[in-house]
């Protein structure tokens, strides 16, 4: 498992009974949180937060807070620094185990000692495509259906204080987007993804990670350089096992450039017990 340890913006406080407490900044939210499905016995600490999230029974959810919070605020990590808001369907926008792995691709381009071009598919709000900025990519191309996102991507960007590098934001499906860069001809040193379990393009298309992933890492091959750097494929599907981006990264990328894989899970540290929170999945290719 790759843990996300080297938080001080963030915090998995406590977690169990389907539910996790952690702390952004200096403002504690309650979320629940299927993965901790262990009892515990719950403090006053899970009372005493800003804002809590419950689901309803037929889907969905809503949050209420105790504290009249700002619409969003900043959290730190290293050298980067993201916008976080309450969104009505749970999340924050930012998934602090993925820190693990913005770690591994900076690394890896900052030592890479040439130019590396990175396409970030399934971007969000752009965690990654700062990670790889940041690290002094040449060029990242960051795609995603929602708008919404994208325009979030961007103040990232300013937070991070990348917005002279060269970053470009499509908001387009991403097979869709790939197929054309296929016949546009262009080439990335690096790709990374983390495509939903499903999902909508921006006309409608349908997205299902167990019958379209193979495919689409099939057609990125297409889109690797001579010398690739990396290939980072994240998933959060319940039931999809880290052996089936490895097997996939196997028969696809390795196959053909040789190098190194690993896959497992990515977790963060829980404070109050000293367990680790499973968050997701990973398969990473690297030369």
């Amino acid at each position: 498992m790759r843990i996300s340890d080297e938080w001080i913006d963030y915090e998995c406080l406590d977690a169990g009974n389907g539910e996790k407490l952690e702390r952004w900044g200096n403002i504690i939210l309650r979320r629940p949180e299927p993965q901790a499905m262990w009892p515990i016995e719950m403090d006053k600490s899970w009372e005493d937060v800003s804002g809590t999230y419950y689901r309803f029974k037929d889907g969905g959810g809503h949050w209420e807070f105790k504290d009249k919070l700002p619409d969003y605020w900043t959290v730190n990590y290293k050298d980067l620094k993201f916008k976080v808001s309450p969104t009505n369907f749970k999340h924050t926008g930012l998934f602090p185990e993925q820190a693990t792995n913005w770690d591994f691709m900076a690394e890896k381009i900052k030592n890479a000692g040439r130019p590396i071009r990175v396409l970030n598919l399934f971007a969000y709000t752009g965690a990654a495509t700062m990670a790889c900025s940041k690290a002094g990519a040449e060029l990242v191309v960051h795609v995603d259906s929602a708008k919404g996102m994208v325009s979030w991507a961007k103040e990232n960007m300013h937070l991070c204080g990348v917005q002279d590098n060269y970053i470009r934001f499509i908001v387009d499906d991403c097979l869709k987007f790939v197929e054309r860069e296929i016949r546009r001809g262009n080439k990335y040193d690096a790709i990374v993804m983390d495509p939903p379990s499903y999902g909508r393009g921006p006309n409608g298309e349908v997205w299902k990670l167990e019958h379209n992933l193979e495919y689409l890492v099939r057609k990125c091959m297409e889109l690797l350089s001579d010398k690739p750097l990396f290939f980072l494929i994240n998933a959060y599907t319940t039931g999809i096992s880290s052996t089936v981006l490895y097997n996939i990264l196997k028969l696809t990328v390795a196959s053909k450039f040789g190098g190194k894989i690993d896959n497992g899970e990515v977790g963060l540290p829980i404070s109050n017990n000293r367990l680790v929170l499973p968050c997701g999945i990973y398969g990473r290719w690297q030369s």
